[in-house]
């Protein structure tokens, strides 16, 4: 059922004090804290330029007018929860203190540069602006969506605008001051008014995982120029799950739910001009290989274990993959998950209310 009502006048801030997940003190104190900029008077921003956008196109199930009367403040204003802009690394050999093996990160791997992003910081930035093998690039989180992901971001750079739709985090570019809900990575107003964001691969996977992989890897650390409790997430925990992650309350009234899985059941979520699908990932974790269709045109997500994620391909020709003992064969050949010899499609997981809220009309696959 469709609902474009969202609740109004209501913050993170208030909603997460009167559930107890965390005091209104410690939320005023740390997540945001006063509004740094007002939309529109980034005056330092003006003579910057825009993020690259893609010729692409993705499904649009509500016009730009719904979506901004489904707006909402989160709490802090615009750049009241500060992105990182001069993020700093330290090598796999010596990462933060506090991180563990088991706390999930987000995976970022370009042209032989490997970087991870532990999320007990990014859930107090969501955003931070970085550059991986040379390209200016954002990686974003929002903690209420579970959904990690990357944008090129050209000479601009991405701040929160302190708006939710969806309980997704809006971003606003610096460059123009226009609105980008992350998941829709779409231009909602302002100059780059329906436009859509180049996006790349964010992998949602645990420290131990990802260091296991990329050995030469740098990890994000807690020098990020701002003062927060790093290790006290103020929505619960991932290791072991625990607060908002772990109940089945949202904070705010998705604009379209379904009761076929858990709201905050994970799924891998992939969006194209096809339409959307959605897989489930424990589901994916058992079968390992799931097929499927969207508007009749095939394709097959397969599991990797090594990274707990999973990789969907177009797969027109309907190729045979199937999976035997740690490999994957297509054609009678063998390749990792990460590398079948058909094309691979941007998927990143996201908590079930959040995916269908955005796109009603998602064909899932299990």
């Amino acid at each position: 059922m469709r609902d474009s009502h969202m609740t109004n006048g209501i913050s993170r801030r208030r909603v997460l004090g009167a559930t107890g997940a965390v005091g209104l003190s410690a939320l005023a104190g740390c997540l945001g804290g006063p509004s740094i900029l007002e939309r529109g008077t980034n005056d330092e921003s003006t003579s910057m330029s825009g993020p690259p956008t893609a010729d692409r196109s993705l499904p649009e199930e509500y016009t730009a007018d719904e979506l901004e009367a489904a707006s909402l403040s989160g709490g802090p204003g615009q750049d009241g929860i500060p992105s990182i802009d001069e993020p700093q690394f330290a090598s796999a050999d010596d990462p933060p203190a506090t991180l563990e093996a088991d706390d999930p990160v987000f995976g970022v791997e370009m042209d032989g540069e490997a970087k991870a992003y532990p999320q007990y910081i990014l859930v107090w930035h969501e955003i931070v602006n970085d550059v991986v093998g040379g390209e200016p690039v954002a990686v974003t989180y929002c903690p209420l969506t579970g959904t990690a992901q990357g944008f090129y971001r050209g000479e601009s750079e991405f701040g929160v605008s302190g708006q939710l739709i969806n309980s997704n985090l809006v971003m606003f570019d610096r460059g123009t001051e226009t609105w980008w809900p992350q998941i829709l990575a779409w231009g909602l107003n302002g100059p780059l008014e329906g436009a859509y964001l180049e996006e790349f691969q964010v992998t949602w996977t645990t420290w131990g995982r990802w260091r296991e992989q990329y050995p030469e890897t740098v990890v994000l650390t807690e020098e990020t120029g701002h003062i927060r409790n790093y290790g006290d997430d103020p929505y619960g925990e991932y290791n072991p799950r625990s607060g908002y992650y772990d109940n089945e309350n949202t904070l705010f009234t998705p604009l379209a739910t379904d009761d076929q899985f858990p709201p905050k059941a994970v799924v891998i979520g992939m969006r194209n001009a096809d339409g959307a699908m959605a897989v489930p990932k424990e589901t994916l974790r058992d079968q390992l290989v799931i097929e499927g269709t969207v508007s009749d045109v095939p394709y097959v997500t397969v599991y990797d274990e090594a990274l707990d994620t999973g990789y969907v391909y177009h797969n027109p020709a309907t190729e045979a993959v199937e999976y035997d003992d740690g490999t994957f064969t297509v054609d009678g050949d063998e390749y990792d998950p990460d590398a079948l010899p058909l094309e691979r499609e941007i998927a990143f997981d996201a908590m079930w209310f959040a995916w269908f809220g955005y796109y009603p009309s998602t064909v899932v696959h299990e």
